[in-house]
């Protein structure tokens, strides 16, 4: 009879299995076969007997990684198809196609090519859509991934290195999929382009060089197009597969995070062997993930390119709008407000520069250096593989919030006028708001966050020392109730106080090898000491061994007998005979409730 499954833990890799001896005189049967002609010269059983039993840990915010890639996968697949058709020209042709209303109008090859697939191409619209669709859902879930591993901390040694090649897809993903966007060279597009051009230029005295470099000349110029058609299938694509293949060898190299929980130490990784429970849930799930892509595909109208018509310089579409990965740039760069500066023959246009170039370098900077940061500020120098709960790290997880909120309120900033229409409300009322939210509601979402955190970290604590509610109400000869608690398993307890305990680091005197202070320690120390102090000053303490084991007698002491009340049990029949004998306060009665 089979043994019912369950999940494996798979120990420190550092400890390796030893192969079994080979006994005199043995004599090996030779295999027959390509696989056995394969395993000779390169050794694939010994790789794949060690790889396919790689255990990975099972849940849920696991796959956020997988719909990214997933959805890599289906921007390549469809992408191919699309590369049989389209024509990544500026040239001007006229349009001889099936859409009526733009028969005889003079526009691109690129464009004229978008509306071939779109409507002479059998299954060319479908494939478009789900291109793009796909190009959405894969930058929206590595963001998504990344917002799970920064407020768990599995970025903390020793995953410096992939958290950093994951900010590097990050970035990546959107110029790919801005590249892409700009390819139909349609009315939308080409305004889109315009934008990225007017940063190019507010770049400090070299910016006119770059834009003439990108654009062979004056915008818009006549090489653009298949500029970024060569960086669209092949330059970006290839980074991104590199940079996916290292995230991903850097994942199987250093096993693993998982949450806490019963048997999982930084030691070991408890959950389904790669082959052959893991493979089938990860090929399934693909198979789902290519599902929804193709029903947004089908069902779901993105990207209207013949609406708008082709791109013409003098013209913009009312109430264009980008992608939402490069929405908040657009909005940071609305809401700026009006600063130049007149130098000689120069122009320094801040209010393009600061809010668009600088502001993009300058997220990426700090997402790429957090971990560097944080691992300065607590000293914490070992390796972490069971994550964090964002409650245990209250600074950390009010950090995000309060990034998240300025993000969505660029974000939304990008759609000033949508919004002042939609209202009916002043857009010059909308932007001055947006210019004072950005920087005051991340201040009050940190604080509220941090609050919350510190409140819910207090929650487990009582939870701890007071045991768990279990809806047994009892109600003593005074008419008072109560209700009962009992100790919480030894698996919860572990899960809520495996967490380290940071304090604040105290600062030592900062001397020199002659006993005398060195000014720029000592600040450096200081500094330390402060950002400490604000990451981990308001953290409960975490209970002692001691004080859970004391409350864990007390509560085991009192679960069975209380001293101002008798338990019975509520029988629920209205008249019956101890309903009635509580009524008049002779019995006691402890009742089981459902919450």
């Amino acid at each position: 009879m089979a043994k019912p499954a369950s999940t494996v833990r798979e120990a420190d890799p550092s400890v390796e299995s030893q192969p079994t001896p080979r006994k005199p005189g043995m004599v090996m049967k030779a295999a027959a076969g390509p696989a056995a002609w394969a395993d000779e010269r390169l050794g694939l059983a010994a790789l794949g007997r060690k790889n396919l039993r790689k255990v990975f840990p099972d849940h849920w915010s696991f796959l956020l990684g997988e719909i990214a890639l997933y959805s890599f996968l289906v921007c390549l697949i469809t992408g191919v198809f699309l590369t049989l058709w389209f024509k990544p020209s500026m040239g001007e042709v006229e349009y001889d196609g099936s859409y009526q209303l733009l028969k005889g109008l003079a526009m691109s090859e690129a464009y004229a090519s978008t509306l071939d697939i779109s409507f002479d191409v059998r299954g060319g619209l479908l494939m478009r859509q789900m291109h793009h669709w796909g190009a959405l859902l894969f930058v929206a879930a590595m963001f998504a991934h990344m917002l799970r591993v920064f407020f768990t901390g599995a970025f903390r040694k020793p995953r410096e290195l992939n958290w950093m090649l994951g900010v590097g897809l990050i970035s990546i993903g959107m110029i790919e999929g801005f590249a892409g966007y700009s390819l139909p060279d349609d009315l939308l597009s080409g305004t889109g382009l315009r934008f990225v051009d007017g940063l190019v230029r507010s770049v400090p005295l070299i910016g006119t060089w770059a834009e003439f470099f990108v654009f062979g000349g004056e915008y818009p110029g006549d090489i653009i197009i298949p500029r970024l058609y060569m960086a669209h299938i092949l330059l970006i694509p290839g980074l991104i597969l590199g940079l996916v293949a290292a995230h991903l060898a850097l994942v199987v190299y250093h096993k693993h995070t998982q949450f806490p929980g019963p048997g999982r130490t930084e030691k070991n990784v408890v959950g389904f062997p790669l082959f052959p429970v893991y493979m089938a849930k990860a090929g399934g799930f693909f198979f789902i993930v290519f599902g929804v892509i193709i029903l947004l595909g089908a069902l779901a109208q993105i990207n209207p390119v013949w609406t708008v018509g082709p791109y013409n310089p003098a013209q913009v579409s009312a109430g264009s709008q980008p992608d939402w990965y490069m929405g908040w740039v657009e909005g940071a760069v609305r809401i700026m407000p009006n600063w130049e500066w007149h130098i000689g023959p120069t122009t320094w246009s801040w209010n393009v520069f600061l809010p668009g170039a600088l502001l993009m370098g300058l997220l990426f900077s700090v997402m790429g250096a957090y971990p560097f940061i944080e691992k300065w500020v607590t000293g914490d120098e070992s390796e972490h593989h069971l994550l964090d709960r964002p409650r245990n790290q209250p600074t950390r997880t009010a950090f995000g919030a309060a990034a998240i909120t300025c993000y969505g309120l660029f974000w939304a900033a990008g759609g000033n006028d949508i919004i002042a229409i939609t209202f009916n409300v002043s857009l010059n009322a909308v932007t001055y708001f947006m210019r004072v939210a950005v920087f005051v509601l991340p201040v009050v979402i940190f604080l509220i966050t941090k609050r919350i955190c510190i409140g819910l970290q207090r929650a487990d604590q009582d939870r701890l020392t007071h045991g768990a509610e279990t809806g047994i109400i009892r109600r003593s000869v005074d008419g008072g109730y109560s209700e009962k608690h009992v100790p919480v398993s030894d698996d919860e307890a572990f899960a809520l106080t495996q967490h380290q305990d940071h304090r604040p680091i105290e600062a030592p005197p900062q001397t020199d090898s002659h006993g005398v202070r060195s000014k720029a320690a000592d600040l450096k120390a200081k500094l330390r000491t402060r950002a400490s102090r604000f990451y981990f000053g308001d953290n409960p303490e975490k209970l002692t061994a001691e004080e859970l084991a004391e409350a864990k007698r007390h509560l085991l002491e009192h679960q069975d007998h209380d001293p101002d009340s008798t338990a019975v049990e509520d029988s629920a029949v209205e008249g019956s005979a101890e309903q009635r004998a509580i009524g008049d306060g002779s019995v006691d009665q402890e009742t089981s409730r459902q919450r």
